[in-house]
């Protein structure tokens, strides 16, 4: 339905031409550090190009590449014995002995992911180079590079393309036979490397042939393995042989195809010895790319890539065109302070696509999400083992997916949470004693590890969290909100949500302190630490709010999926538990503590660290939705004094995630200030300069700064501007849910004038709008099911029933 807004007494339609500035980090100098490098990815295999004309260096990355193997179903087998001990502690008040004796309930640490490769370009031309221009357009998902060298005129082109699964790069000079370079890869981990020549079907063309043959760290019987094939194609040069390289002279045209292939084949598959058959798949690979030429695959690409990402369009500001020589290092060192404002709302757009295309290129292989890093990392032992933290990190990583129209990306992590619910139930009965159900922990892996971490010996405010797969799972029926697919909350959303509620109800206790209410116990808020009012300095408590909260919301959900499902819920099932709707309304309800914040423990105890990067007691808030400033003012005006008091200097990810926590307080003033610290600049890690940056913000290739790179903070930026352009809500008080669609409820004053298209809201529906002075003038609501719409409109301060 469209909708056309009398302001002022004057209709405004259209009030723009349909164009949009293209969008392009753009850089001119090669890239010295991993943080200025740009990622190219097609959802399993990736790159980061450094673009250097001399030496250049490519890393390589498979996502399905990590030590480890299937988890112990037996891991902590009779653990649960210490649980009565640690509540009876607990309970008496002796937090000392509750965090000693939670050490016994800890299992063994997740697996590392691993880097693949490295690729090295070196060029055979000793001239110095000038005119250098590094650029990633994300509107085709292209890495470009152009430089004049020796009198000729170099463009060098690399993409990452996901239907034929490989990276290609293409080298060009604009005089015959100016291509001279030699190719070589290797690794940080256990390979051989041969480099061999091939025979090529086409005339005036000399092929070359790296294979590189390894495995992940650890025992090679026990270790998934790859085989990487690098194919060089010299269009009329030569190409030979050197001590393991290839080397490549005179060529008109280079091209290199680079494929990849694990013996990864499933979480529960032993990667030796029910292993994928990678040799063979990865010669099928490369021989596949002998059916098109450069330019066909190229086009395939570049139309996979674009029938995702067009979906949304932004412009904030009137300006339609992209800065044509203002590099985006030069904008974001100088955010903020540009004299033209139309510069820091081009990096602003560029910042909330650049996360869509992050998502897009590393979040499109069945079973394996996004890591910590997404799939871009070159240590061999990646920062926090790169691996899934279901605290917030893996959480964030797909809040932008329903909301910023990529809905297809969460499909690895629906995938990956069937593997944690069959791994969580055994993790319920060993550690907690729980027989139906299921749970997940802090970290996971590529194994679908649920058991909690710590080895016996870790701090319980990190290793000892069973609420992963409770919060989890609201991934799953947000799935189903944006897009309606009933077929997919009946089959797969509904059995894991009621999976999850099934564990927490055995998992409640009645509350000591007060009869008839249930708690957790025992009970940490993830890397939190507390001060009680007799001055001891701990982790682990009963009754935190963050558990509760996470339960409300999970019980919810399920209990809104049975409505929409037509099912019932039978108290004989459940043996003397609560139901859904009973333990729902005997939850120790929420408390404000003395100074007018959310109290984040059972009891009105200091935080050790006040201004924690975690705010995990205001989940309710953002991602949830059971706070909200019409039905409980008192709770959200405490959640905002609560964000007061942490104030405003954190990490990335945590900034990510309060931008949305203001936006959804709808106070547009902290959420773009909060946005702005966001995108502060941060030096790479590695720089030792006088004017060094090591905090939370931003690195000069726009990768989030935890510091390190953690991309979570990508992602819960892009998140945050669309909470801050639309809103959504669904009313369950009448028979059949009702959808709630707000526009620019936290529209800061910057962004005054803009326009959108293809953002969506809970119900099915896809948004466009146009607003000027604030006000939107012009809003288009569609359905994704093809049936009309049915939804209220929240929109200058008018209230619109479509």
């Amino acid at each position: 339905m469209l909708k056309s807004i009398l302001l002022s007494g004057f209709l405004l339609m259209k009030f723009w031409a349909p164009s949009w500035a293209q969008m392009q980090l753009l850089y001119h100098e090669p890239a010295h550090y991993f943080e200025e490098s740009l990622p190219i990815g097609n959802g399993k295999l990736g790159g980061l190009v450094y673009g250097n004309p001399k030496h250049d260096t490519i890393y390589l990355n498979d996502i399905t590449l990590w030590t480890g193997k299937p988890v112990d179903l037996d891991e902590g087998k009779g653990a649960s014995l210490w649980l009565p001990e640690i509540r009876k502690a607990l309970f008496a008040e002796n937090y000392r002995k509750a965090d000693s004796l939670q050490l016994h309930l800890q299992g063994k640490n997740s697996a590392f992911y691993q880097p693949l490769g490295t690729l090295q370009l070196t060029s055979l031309t000793d001239e110095r180079y000038s005119d250098y221009q590094r650029q990633l357009d994300l509107d085709s998902s292209l890495v470009k590079i152009s430089y004049r060298q020796g009198g000729v005129l170099y463009q060098r082109e690399y993409f990452a393309d996901n239907p034929d699964n490989m990276l290609a790069i293409r080298i060009s000079g604009d005089k015959k036979g100016s291509v001279s370079m030699d190719i070589s890869i290797g690794s940080l981990l256990p390979v051989q490397v041969k480099a061999s020549l091939t025979r090529s079907l086409q005339a005036n063309t000399a092929q070359g042939q790296l294979t590189m043959l390894g495995h992940a760290q650890g025992v090679s019987s026990e270790s998934t393995h790859f085989c990487t094939m690098l194919q060089a194609r010299a269009q009329g040069g030569t190409v030979q042989v050197i001590h393991g390289k290839l080397r490549v002279e005179h060529a008109d045209t280079l091209i290199i195809y680079i494929v990849n292939e694990t013996s990864f084949a499933g979480a529960d598959k032993h990667p030796v010895r029910d292993g994928a058959p990678y040799l063979a798949q990865v010669t099928d690979d490369l021989w596949h790319l002998q059916n098109y030429s450069y330019d066909e695959l190229r086009s395939r690409h570049v139309a996979d890539y674009q029938k995702f990402y067009n979906r949304v369009k932004l412009r904030l500001g009137t300006v339609d065109h992209a800065p044509q020589t203002v590099d985006t290092w030069s904008l974001l060192k100088n955010y903020g302070k540009n004299r033209q404002a139309y510069l820091d709302r081009y990096l602003e757009t560029l910042y909330f696509q650049y996360g869509r295309y992050l998502l897009i290129s590393c979040s499109r292989t069945s079973g394996v999400p996004a890591n910590l890093q997404g799939l871009w990392n070159h240590y061999l032992e990646a920062p926090w083992r790169g691996n899934y933290t279901v605290n917030i990190n893996l959480e964030e990583n797909y809040w932008p997916a329903e909301v910023a129209n990529l809905s297809e990306m969460e499909e690895p992590i629906h995938d990956f949470m069937a593997s944690l619910a069959q791994n969580g139930h055994f993790t319920a009965h060993h550690f907690y004693g729980i027989d139906r159900g299921w749970c997940s922990s802090h970290n996971s892996d590529i194994w679908a590890k649920t058991a909690p971490v710590g080895e016996g010996r870790e701090s319980p405010e990190w290793s000892n969290w069973n609420m992963g797969g409770a919060w989890l799972s609201s991934t799953l029926w947000e799935h189903y909100l944006y897009t309606q697919d009933l077929d997919f909350l009946r089959r797969t959303a509904y059995p894991i949500l009621n999976g999850a509620s099934q564990f927490v109800l055995r998992w409640l206790v009645d509350n000591p302190q007060k009869s008839g209410e249930l708690i957790t116990a025992p009970s940490t808020s993830p890397e939190n630490e507390y001060v009680t009012d007799k001055g001891y300095h701990g982790t682990t408590c009963y009754g935190g709010t963050a558990d509760l909260a996470i339960i409300r919301e999970l019980l919810l959900n399920t209990l809104h999926a049975r409505q929409v499902l037509g099912l019932k819920e039978k108290k004989e099932d459940q043996k003397g538990y609560p139901t859904v709707s009973e333990a729902l309304a005997r939850l120790h309800p929420y408390t404000v503590g003395k100074d007018g914040d959310l109290n984040e423990w059972y009891y009105d105890w200091k935080d050790y660290d006040i201004h924690h990067r975690h705010q995990s007691h205001l989940i309710g808030l953002y991602p949830g939705h059971h706070i909200t400033i019409d039905q409980q003012p008192q709770l959200a005006a405490a959640a905002e004094k609560t964000l007061l008091q942490k104030g405003e200097e954190t990490t990335g990810w945590s900034t990510g995630w309060r931008i949305n926590l203001w936006a959804r307080l709808h106070r547009a003033d902290m959420a773009y200030r909060t946005f702005q610290r966001l995108l502060q600049y941060v030096t790479p890690d590695q720089y030792q300069g006088k004017d060094r940056m090591h905090r939370g913000g931003t690195y000069p290739n726009l990768f989030d700064a935890h510091p390190p790179f953690q991309i979570d903070g990508n992602f819960g930026g892009t998140a945050g501007v669309c909470e801050m352009l639309l809103q959504s809500e669904v009313d369950y008080s009448k028979r059949k849910p009702q959808y709630h669609v707000y526009l620019l409820p936290a529209l800061p004053e910057e962004w005054k004038d803009g326009e959108v298209s293809g953002l969506c809201a809970r119900g099915g529906i896809i948004v466009n709008m146009k607003w000027r002075n604030g006000k939107v003038v012009d809003y288009q609501l569609t359905s994704k099911t093809g049936k009309p719409v049915k939804a209220t409109v929240h929109v200058n301060g008018q209230i619109i029933r479509e």
